[in-house]
């Protein structure tokens, strides 16, 4: 009977967070109403993301561009890749990857680019095949040998879902700004990885950048869409929030350097502890400028 009681009251738990973390709801007359914009938003529009301020290159007194690896496995990062199974929630959750490729195909990011230095600007038609793979069974294959049309339940579409999301690449610039004395830092671009869609289904499938995102273009749409927030369902966190606040865990594996900003493991080979170290090095390095500003 105790056990019943405690079923019933982890639901209950369950049914609460899921409820609370909605928009709307309490002002709501009916579930259509749940996730309509609330009065506020309707006199006033949705708040914009926190512009940057102005920032004069003579106030940058140094500066390093570091590249990371932000691990969708680690528990600290689990707000960018969850939700993955969006049948049982609203729509205004969603995990990252939805967020950007939906965006990016509605003409609201535009700014994508195929690597991270942002020299080729691509379009949705030039990442497609990285994005979903289209095959024929051998069925379909024996119908086009005989001159016939390919049946369509002969024709299987694999697509790049969030669920295939392993990590996502950032660039950053850290800088000490002297006119403020004060690091800080810019988020400049994201990629997700995820395996090769030719090869997903195989073993220990290739991981590779799917794009790059041009970050400051795509702030409006981020501050727009909210993770999870565990500690207080009523106050979502925006992603523009969570990615320049730096509520992830990242590894670094590049910077700027003399050799080509050649990346951690081209030098640290087949050593992946070593290559942590060094990530941390690289942080430490980071950190340690500001220190020593303040020591005469």
């Amino acid at each position: 009977m105790n056990w019943n009681r405690f079923l019933v009251g982890i639901c209950g738990l369950l049914v609460s967070v899921t409820t609370f973390g909605q928009k709307n709801i309490l002002n709501a007359k009916s579930p259509d109403e749940i996730e309509a914009p609330t009065a506020a938003e309707l006199a006033y529009g949705k708040n914009a993301p926190l512009e940057y301020g102005y920032v004069d290159t003579r106030d940058i007194l140094w500066s390093k561009t570091t590249w990371e690896v932000v691990d969708l496995d680690e528990r600290v990062n689990f707000p960018l890749y969850y939700p993955i199974d969006t049948n049982q929630i609203g729509s205004s959750r969603r995990a990252l990857y939805d967020v950007l490729i939906k965006n990016i195909k509605n003409g609201k990011i535009e700014e994508i680019y195929a690597d991270s230095y942002f020299n080729d600007k691509i379009a949705l038609k030039d990442i497609q095949a990285a994005l979903s793979k289209v095959d024929t069974t051998d069925l379909g294959i024996e119908q086009y040998n005989a001159g016939e049309q390919i049946d369509p339940q002969y024709i299987s579409r694999r697509d790049i879902s969030a669920a295939d999301i392993a990590e996502y690449h950032i660039r950053g610039y850290w800088y000490f700004d002297k006119r403020q004395a004060e690091l800080k830092y810019r988020l400049l671009g994201i990629a997700p990885v995820a395996p090769d869609v030719n090869f997903i289904d195989s073993d220990e499938p290739a991981l590779v950048e799917l794009f790059w995102v041009w970050y400051p273009s795509a702030r409006d749409v981020l501050n727009q869409a909210f993770a999870f927030n565990p500690n207080n369902t009523s106050k979502p966190i925006s992603f523009d929030h969570l990615l320049n606040a730096r509520r992830f865990n990242g590894v670094v594996y590049a910077e700027d350097n003399l050799q080509g900003d050649r990346q951690v493991d081209d030098y640290i080979n087949d050593n992946a502890f070593m290559q942590l170290l060094e990530s941390q090095r690289i942080k430490e390095q980071i950190r340690n400028f500001e220190q020593d500003m303040w020591n005469y």
